[in-house]
C-alpha cells in the first residue's frame, strides 16, 4: 500500500467516527427535548396552554450565579446551586394546576420533595410555615403539614422537558390542590416561619390564605 494512504485512511476513519458519534449526541438530545404528550394513559396539555400571568413577566435567571436559600426557622440555613438540588432524590407525578382566572392545566412534573431540602437544613419545633420568594418580588406561602403530608414538589421538569423560562427556571412549586397563585415560580428562597398567617403577593391583595382549590377564592367569602 502507498504510504500516502497509510496515513490518510485512518484520518479519514476517525473523522467518521467523530461524525458519527456527534450525530448520535445530537439525536440523543432531541430525543431528550420532545415533549411527553400521555402518560399511564392519560393525555397531558401541552406545555404552551399556560396563560401568562405572572407580577413582572418571565424572569432570566443565570444559572451560573443561581442560588436556592433554605432560611429563617431552620437549624442550618442552606444554600444550593442549581446541580446540587437536581442531586436529590427526584419525584414525578401528574398533578392538575388551576387559576383563578377559570383556566387549568395537567402536567406531568418531575422534581425533588421539598421536604428532602427541608430536612436537610434542619426544622425548628416552633416552624409551622413555608414561604417561597421568587426572583421578580413575588412570595407565597404553604403549611408545613401540607408541604409533609401531600410530598409536594420543587418542581424542574415538566412534560419531561426542562422547565421553560417563562414557566419558572430553575424551579416551581408544584401546590397540588391549591390554586395556581400558590404555585410559586422562580424560587429563590424558602423560609422556614412560625407565622401561619403570613401572607404573600396575591393573599395580601384579597385571596383567600389557605388556597384550597375547593375552598373559598377570597378572603371576603370565609
Amino acid at each position: 500500500m502507498n504510504n500516502k494512504w497509510m496515513f490518510v485512511l485512518p484520518a479519514v476513519a476517525l473523522g467518521l467516527a467523530l461524525f458519527l458519534a456527534c450525530g448520535q449526541e445530537q439525536q440523543s438530545q432531541k430525543a431528550q427535548s420532545v415533549e411527553i404528550k400521555e402518560y399511564q394513559g392519560q393525555k397531558l396539555d401541552s406545555v404552551t396552554k399556560f396563560e401568562e400571568n405572572s407580577i413582572k413577566g418571565p424572569q432570566h435567571v443565570n444559572i451560573d450565579k443561581y442560588a436556592l436559600k433554605i432560611d429563617g426557622l431552620a437549624d442550618k440555613p442552606l444554600s444550593y446551586s442549581y446541580q446540587q438540588v437536581l442531586s436529590h432524590k427526584s419525584v414525578s407525578r401528574i398533578t392538575v394546576i388551576h387559576c383563578v382566572e377559570g383556566w387549568d392545566v395537567k402536567i406531568f412534573w418531575e422534581g425533588v420533595p421539598l421536604q428532602d431540602l427541608l430536612k436537610a437544613a434542619g426544622v425548628r419545633p416552633a416552624a409551622n410555615t413555608v414561604i417561597f420568594r421568587s426572583t421578580d418580588g413575588y412570595s407565597t406561602s404553604l403549611p408545613l403539614d401540607t408541604v409533609i403530608k401531600k410530598n409536594i414538589l420543587l418542581a424542574f421538569k415538566m412534560n419531561g422537558l426542562t422547565l421553560p423560562e417563562e414557566r419558572g427556571f430553575p424551579f416551581q412549586v408544584v401546590a397540588e390542590d391549591k390554586w395556581g397563585y400558590k404555585w410559586a415560580k422562580w424560587v429563590t428562597e424558602i423560609e422556614l416561619s412560625d407565622n401561619p398567617e403570613y401572607r404573600g403577593y396575591w393573599e395580601s391583595r384579597g385571596y383567600n390564605n389557605k388556597g384550597d382549590h375547593n375552598g373559598p377564592m377570597f378572603e371576603r367569602e370565609k
